[in-house]
């Protein structure tokens, strides 16, 4: 923008001193391009502006005629078209020539769409963007949705762009109009539209059985038809200016609450562009009536992914992991999740259900899911025990079923025996299991005693326990003993020899 004064300075000196726009530009500090602009804006036609002879002048009938052929012709092409013919300018400067020359496309008019009381609402998703939620950044997103008749707006915001929260953000819309449009307009959102070529489009599947158990009829707009999905547009602008600057809000919930609380209020009771002698809480009165009714069950608004568990008994979903029992695992789930709760579906049972979470890397977990694993852990390692003990000391199998009949705890039997076997050995603890049975005294004191008795009769040292290491390969590798006599064997061969 230049001053008024400047403006005037170029016109009288253009008019009244016939100056060149060159010889303007220069003794007025300005560019030639903007003396041009305050000329051709005061009805002075380029073509009767005085201009320096350019190399290009010979080339300009042909530039013409072959524009005039083929209007969108790249300068690139026609560049090399001239400089067959002789041209000796450079790329740059023909560019400039043939912006000149150029026909320009005439500017296309659009007609003000109206539409009739619950025929149509227009949907966009609009960034307002990030919120720090759950110890991370997420972009916040809002659902805007725009009764085309009265202008009625509905505003929901969520750090979810997937296909769950566009349909929840549908389902919460209908519910707050009390209906449902007959059409519903979209832009080529990748939640609505997932491929489109010229006039053949391929819609989100899921977005299809949501508009035929609402039974409303989803419809893109053309490309580059501002004047179809106008009313959404304007509405989002209308939001950025009047309901989102310098608004405190703690969490998405209470800025939801607000958004509420702003389309019930102050956006309903402005005029309506259709109507301006009426609000558009007014006109929407009059359009519910028209509105169809909401149906009698919910379709489910949820995400729904495939999902693999591994080795460990999780399930990744968005960036977290959240707990499953231990016996699904190596195997492929359904998640289905809200803004809310994820569930996780092992065919049509539901095997977990978490509440969600919108942080990155977290570990949601089932206390139930993780005691369970613990438990099969504990019992699993008890069963290698008694595997161990039945191998070593055969006689400690009818053992155990004593205490087991007496009321005893086998774990705690289990581990005192392999105790007694690091440090005895099998021989020695089998004899002690056989005469504790035969007292019918099936306890660790008893065994133990009968140890410590034989040990002190053969005036042996107390056992020093061995540390081996937590290794099952080792800890459960059994060693039985044999007669040293069978190296005297050996060496008296050897002697005979």
């Amino acid at each position: 923008m230049i001053p008024p004064e400047t403006e005037a300075a170029i016109l009288r000196l253009h008019h009244v001193e016939k100056w060149k726009p060159g010889t303007i530009a220069r003794q007025l500090g300005v560019h030639h391009e903007t003396v041009a602009r305050v000329l051709a804006q005061a009805g002075v036609s380029r073509d009767h502006i005085p201009r320096r002879r350019s190399i290009a002048d010979p080339y300009v009938a042909f530039i013409q005629a072959t524009l005039e052929k083929y209007p969108t012709l790249p300068a690139s092409r026609l560049y090399d078209m001239v400089r067959e013919r002789g041209y000796p300018g450079a790329p740059d400067h023909f560019r400039a020539v043939i912006r000149r020359y150029r026909p320009k496309p005439p500017a296309e008019a659009f007609l003000r769409l109206r539409t009739l009381p619950g025929e149509q609402a227009q949907v966009d998703w609009a960034s307002f963007g990030q919120i720090e939620i759950d110890g991370t950044t997420r972009p916040l997103m809002a659902f805007v949705m725009v009764l085309s008749y009265s202008r009625r707006i509905f505003l929901w915001f969520t750090p979810d762009q997937r296909t769950g929260a566009f349909l929840r953000g549908h389902a919460l819309a209908f519910a707050a109009f009390g209906g449902i449009p007959r059409v519903v307009l979209y832009d080529n959102l990748k939640s609505a539209v997932i491929e489109r070529k010229g006039d053949a489009i391929r819609f989100n599947e899921t977005l299809i059985a949501f508009a035929s158990h609402h039974r409303y009829e989803p419809r893109p707009v053309a490309p580059y038809r501002g004047n179809e999905k106008g009313r959404v547009e304007r509405a989002i602008r209308y939001i950025r200016d009047s309901f989102f600057p310098a608004r405190a809000w703690r969490d998405i919930d209470d800025l939801n609450a607000q958004a509420n609380g702003w389309c019930d209020g102050a956006a309903s009771s402005r005029r309506c562009p259709e109507d301006r002698k009426r609000t558009v809480r007014e006109v929407y009165e009059e359009e519910r009536g028209h509105l169809l009714p909401l149906p009698d069950d919910d379709f489910p608004v949820e995400d729904r992914v495939e999902v693999s568990v591994g080795k460990t008994p999780y399930i990744r979903f968005d960036r977290n992991d959240y707990s499953v029992p231990h016996d699904r695992v190596r195997r492929s789930l359904v998640v289905l999740a809200t803004n809310d709760t994820v569930r996780v579906l092992d065919g049509n049972d539901v095997i977990a259900t978490h509440p969600r979470s919108w942080g990155k890397g977290v570990q949601i977990e089932d206390p139930a899911h993780i005691a369970a694993l613990v438990e099969l852990k504990r019992e699993a390692r008890q069963a290698r025990g008694m595997d161990r003990l039945h191998h070593a000391v055969p006689g400690t199998r009818a053992f155990l079923v004593a205490v087991a009949e007496r009321g005893g705890n086998l774990g705690s039997t289990t581990n005192g025996l392999l105790k007694l076997l690091d440090a005895y050995g099998a021989d020695d603890l089998q004899v002690a299991v056989g005469e504790a049975l035969r007292r019918e005294a099936p306890h660790l004191p008893a065994v133990r005693q009968v140890l410590d008795r034989r040990r002190h009769e053969r005036q042996l040292p107390p056992p020093v326990p061995v540390a081996l290491p937590d290794d099952p390969r080792v800890k459960d590798l059994v060693v039985r003993p044999h007669a040293l006599t069978t190296y005297d064997t050996l060496g008296s061969e050897v002697s005979d020899g």
